[in-house]
């Protein structure tokens, strides 16, 4: 596929308000770094997503290199100026190893994740009551820089207007109890929850991410049910569905998925 094609291609989606698919290629370093080899290439994976259709790439480069590793973060970099159309997302910790990444690379967005050091996984939100003073500086810094700033947080509606108030230009809402509920009694009580969240964000000015534990089961009943997610971003079930389907059908899959969620929204 010839990048600047794509380019045109995914400027018209932005514009038309479609939900960007980014893909996190984090599971991809995961299995690579289990061998002293470069097999699964990093950068080869993120090259089939893109020539696949996706929207972006997403890292979580963590200060223990367990999967995505600084050397990554920065040939990935590399690799997205030779695709104007698509968005680096970098995630992590503001206080621990991402802002020097940030500043050397300036992506187009970086969200900020309040995770441990050891943390398994994202797990939740900010608590802006009790981080806000700290955050907020570091999010005036990437905006000076041209970076947009997304938060990650739970879906709490009454949470969203201090986002705004610390500078934030996105929250990416933490979709995994949703996950968790769909297909059970609990689902449309989370989708009232994430939908409030996301109008209430809205409200503040502030634009609406998704992501965690996303698939291809459980997306199309989020994206229909929850107004205006500007970007989702896809990473564990994504790369496992790959494994069955390979990467290029699997990002047209989650693009179908996309594609008819907003035609069953409107």
């Amino acid at each position: 596929m010839n990048p600047l094609l794509a380019a045109e291609a995914g400027a018209d989606a932005r514009r038309d308000g479609a939900t960007a698919l980014s893909v996190n290629v984090n599971k991809v370093a995961l299995l690579r770094n289990s061998r002293h080899l470069d097999i699964p290439n990093v950068l080869h994976a993120a090259t089939l997503a893109l020539q696949a259709g996706a929207d972006g790439i997403t890292v979580h480069p963590r200060p223990d290199e367990r999967h995505i590793r600084a050397h990554d973060v920065h040939d990935l970099a590399a690799l997205l100026k030779a695709w104007p159309q698509a968005e680096f997302n970098i995630e992590g910790n503001p206080f621990h190893n991402l802002l020097p990444f940030v500043r050397a690379l300036r992506p187009q967005q970086v969200t900020f994740v309040p995770d441990g050091e050891g943390q398994f996984t994202s797990d939740h939100g900010w608590d802006l009551q009790r981080d806000g003073a700290r955050v907020r500086p570091l999010i005036e810094e990437c905006r000076a820089l041209g970076v947009r700033v997304s938060l990650f947080m739970d879906a709490q509606a009454e949470a969203m207007a201090q986002a705004r108030e610390l500078g934030a230009d996105r929250v990416e809402l933490y979709t995994e109890p949703y996950a968790a509920a769909h297909g059970t009694p609990q689902q449309a009580a989370q989708l009232q929850r994430f939908a409030a969240a996301a109008r209430a964000a809205q409200a503040a000015g502030l634009d609406v991410n998704a992501g965690h534990d996303l698939n291809r089961d459980n997306l199309g009943d989020f994206l229909r049910a929850v107004p205006g997610v500007l970007e989702v971003s896809i990473g564990h079930a994504l790369v496992a569905d790959a494994l069955e389907l390979g990467m290029a059908e699997t990002v047209r899959a989650y693009q179908r998925c996309i594609r008819l969620a907003r035609q069953g929204a409107a």
